[in-house]
């Protein structure tokens, strides 16, 4: 199992095609010990992306992740680390739910400071933000840039026009522009990244960090019988997820993926994984893990996808198409 890598969009930063994010799991899931060990598992594989956001536990997932690297003495060149800005940890009128530049200033700062690093590789606006004019969240990610705290900045859940018009505002002014999008992208979720995001991609060579590639574990399968203990549905604040994820009629689609996954003698998670990164446009498809297992299993996804020729992934299409 060799890792491939990927250019993200039209820079020369290359990313692992799978990486590791810690939404959900860090924290309520994974304390430093279990995270050092799912991080040493990810790197044995070649897996070099870790993901990470300000608001993520409070705070408290860029705190493990920073003290799991540290424990690991991996050395700071050997790896690419982001956060994600937006929803902010303090309760304050200007340090949440916004892109104003005095949160963005100051909220880079405590990132650094919890993940324990000089720099990270990628920082993200988590949201829009339409009371925040675009030019003033432009002008402060480049000035973040600017000021050696990310080397490079995007977006996440952005449409394309803000997109385009962030761009287009940064090239104007001769500003560091937005390189990258971080969209949900997955089997039940694909029309912003195959459709509306399709002119970025050779315009202004956007490239795509994809999260939620299982679907919030729903492509896994394991929730067909209701909603496991110790799952993130279980998991308090999550209760949002539950109605979803126990869909009768859902299930029965990820049931069929299922016997596509016994076919091709792997789980239905390495199937979706597989399906995933099988997209020239996804830079990388981060992961989430809540034990080595799930990691270990995640990566032999690679396995997997030069074994979805044309009749499986027509078949997968017609499978899908009831969603």
């Amino acid at each position: 199992m060799e890792m491939e890598y990927r250019r993200l969009g039209k820079t020369g930063l290359k990313v692992s095609v799978l990486s590791l994010g810690s939404w959900v799991t860090f924290g309520p899931q994974v304390d430093v010990g279990l995270a050092a060990d799912c991080l040493a598992a990810a790197r044995q594989v070649g897996v070099n992306f870790f993901d990470n956001a300000e608001s993520y536990a409070g705070g408290e997932s860029e705190r493990i992740m920073g003290q799991a690297i540290a424990r690991l003495g991996w050395e700071r060149y050997s790896y690419v680390v982001s956060t994600k800005l937006f929803w902010g940890i303090h309760d304050d009128v200007n340090m949440k739910d916004t892109l104003n530049r005095k949160y963005l200033m100051q909220a880079i700062d405590g990132s650094l400071e919890r993940l324990g690093v000089d720099f990270v590789d990628l920082v993200f606006c988590h949201r829009p933000d339409p009371e925040t004019p675009i030019e003033e969240a432009v002008w402060a990610m480049s000035d973040i840039v600017s000021d050696r705290k990310a080397l490079y900045w995007g977006t996440s859940e952005w449409s394309a026009d803000e997109i385009r018009a962030a761009w287009d505002f940064a090239d104007r002014n001769h500003l560091h522009k937005p390189v990258v999008e971080q969209p949900q992208y997955n089997l039940f979720w694909r029309e912003r990244v195959e459709q509306e995001y399709a002119p970025l991609y050779d315009e202004i060579g956007l490239g795509l960090t994809t999260y939620s590639p299982l679907a919030s574990g729903l492509l896994s399968g394991k929730y067909a019988g209701g909603v496991p203990t110790g799952s993130r549905a279980s998991l308090e604040g999550y209760e949002w997820l539950r109605d979803v994820l126990v869909d009768p009629r859902v299930n029965a689609i990820v049931a069929e993926l299922g016997k596509v996954a016994v076919d091709l003698e792997c789980t239905t998670a390495q199937l979706a994984l597989a399906w995933c990164i099988r997209n020239p446009n996804v830079s990388t498809v981060m992961t989430g893990a809540s034990g080595l297992q799930q990691v270990q299993e995640n990566m032999a996804a690679l396995e997997v996808r030069d074994r979805l020729d044309d009749d499986l992934l027509a078949r997968i299409e017609s499978i899908t198409a009831a969603y």
